[in-house]
């Protein structure tokens, strides 16, 4: 494992390369942790790098900043993840057009607004690296939250995420924000999930439906949140051979 640090200042964000014994495929993910935009957990970044080197995939974990450093930072630092590897493809002897993202919970929410989100945001364009498209190819969601719906959401989470601007928060509810140029998605969550409801997964899956954006989505009826690669629970575990194929269903793998 190398690490990187994203921005020539000095701060909290750093990228980490794992790089397969055997390389299988030139694809790349790109992997944001969870941790509900206040701390970011490792075994919903560190272990699921060191599970697709497993399968020959190139992985890496995104440090991005959390609260206090509110949105639109968080954003930034996503952005800048995905033009810095792509910036480097030859280095990383990846295909600049095989970059996905992957995240969980809060991270799954970081992910699916990098791929919705299009406004120009405060901080870009510092250098060379800020001028390669931000947009992944594919994005792989873990129970991640997604609406603003007072009914359903996570408000903690949004708070973390935007602090005194949380009247905002429709503004940063991906469900909101899909377009012809979101990418495709993988999408699976636990039907027992009490901290991001399986109806954030329902509604991304029928907004991108709605937009003619190929979806996969799969809802285990067991578990709670946070199952991650869910090593103990064989039934959610199956949630990494459906990846898989989806994976070779696209010739990523």
């Amino acid at each position: 494992m190398k690490s990187y640090n994203l921005w020539e200042e000095e701060n909290s964000t750093k990228i980490e390369w794992y790089e397969p014994k055997e390389k299988k495929t030139d694809i790349a993910v790109l992997i944001f942790p969870g941790g509900g935009y206040y701390t970011l957990c490792d075994y919903e970044g560190k272990d699921y790098a060191e599970y697709l080197n497993t399968l020959g995939v190139t992985a890496f974990v995104v440090y991005y900043r959390c609260k206090p450093n509110y949105f639109p930072l968080t954003l930034l630092d996503a952005r800048r993840a995905v033009r810095f590897v792509r910036a480097n493809a030859k280095k990383f002897e990846i295909n600049e057009n095989g970059i996905l993202v992957m995240g969980s919970s809060a991270g799954g929410h970081l992910c699916a607004l990098l791929s919705t989100y299009t406004q120009s945001i405060a901080g870009e364009e510092v250098d060379e690296i800020d001028k390669v498209d931000y947009m992944p190819n594919g994005q792989v969601m873990c129970y991640g939250l997604i609406s603003s719906d007072d009914e359903i959401t996570n408000e903690w989470c949004f708070r973390n995420l935007l602090g005194e601007r949380y009247a905002d928060k429709n503004e940063v509810s991906p469900e909101l924000l899909v377009s012809d140029k979101t990418p495709k998605a993988f999408i699976w969550q636990t039907g027992e999930d009490t901290s991001v409801v399986v109806e954030h997964s329902y509604r991304y899956a029928t907004a991108l439906y709605k937009k003619g954006i190929p979806c996969e989505l799969h809802v285990f009826p067991y578990g709670a949140h946070g199952r991650a690669l869910a090593l103990s629970e064989p039934h959610v575990a199956q949630w990494k051979l459906l990846f898989i194929n989806w994976l070779k269903l696209n010739g990523w793998l």
